[in-house]
């Protein structure tokens, strides 16, 4: 489930039928995103789990955050809600070296 940086922007190129999810406040969105990243923000609680639960359970979610710490507690829900391939990007987006776009 938890992937190093290079591991995780790999996958995310090569799987198809894949998403980037990020799961930061749109204050820090607007700060910089990784590219095509879907934003739900994960401190809305039953509101995240509810957009979680509209996305296509069938693809594979690269999920992010500012440390890591909120995309590995967002790949636990979404497992717990029937996700089975989630990958968590260890670091998050403090330490991402790839492309950012504002």
């Amino acid at each position: 489930m938890n992937l190093e940086q290079k591991e995780w922007w790999e996958g995310f190129l090569t799987t198809e039928n894949a998403a980037i999810l990020d799961v930061r406040t749109e204050e820090e969105v607007a700060n910089g995103y990784i590219p095509e990243a879907i934003n739900i923000d994960i401190y809305k609680g039953q509101g995240f789990i509810y957009q979680v639960e509209e996305l296509d359970k069938e693809k594979t979610y690269f999920v992010y955050c500012l440390a890591g710490s909120r995309s590995a507690q967002a790949c636990g829900i979404m497992k717990q809600l029937g996700f089975e391939n989630v990958y968590n990007l260890v670091g998050g987006i403090s330490q991402w070296e790839g492309p950012i776009e504002n």
